[in-house]
Order: C-alpha cells, then structure tokens, then sequence
C-alpha cells in the first residue's frame, strides 16, 4: 500500500531527520548525522511506488 507524504515524514523524523525547509508544496528535510538531504512532494495524493522506494533510498534507509 502506498504512503502518504505525511506517513513519508513522519517516517523521516523518526530516523532523525528535521524539516529544513519548505517551497511550495515540497518539503527539505535533512539528517544532521549523516548530512543525507531529501526533498518530499507534499500533495493531496499518495507516494506512486517509485518515488517511494526513490525517497528512501536517497535517505539511507533502504
């Protein structure tokens, strides 16, 4: 099942990432720890799969 921008976030602060930013309709969020830096899309629908995988894995988390 596809996560919300929220769920995404949520997930995101939850492994030390802060929101840094905001532009619009997409979030920068960034870990201090580790410098990795990734940008969500804030929009009413859910993540499409491959935006999700993409996300995570720019964040170090898959």
């Amino acid at each position: 099942m596809p996560m919300t921008p929220k769920e995404m976030i949520s997930l995101l602060q939850q492994n030390n990432f802060t929101i840094v930013s905001q532009n619009g309709s997409h979030i920068k969020l960034r870990n201090p720890q580790t410098n990795n830096q990734v940008i969500v899309p804030y929009h009413c629908k859910d993540l499409k799969k491959g935006l999700e995988q993409s996300i995570l894995k720019q964040a170090g988390l898959k």
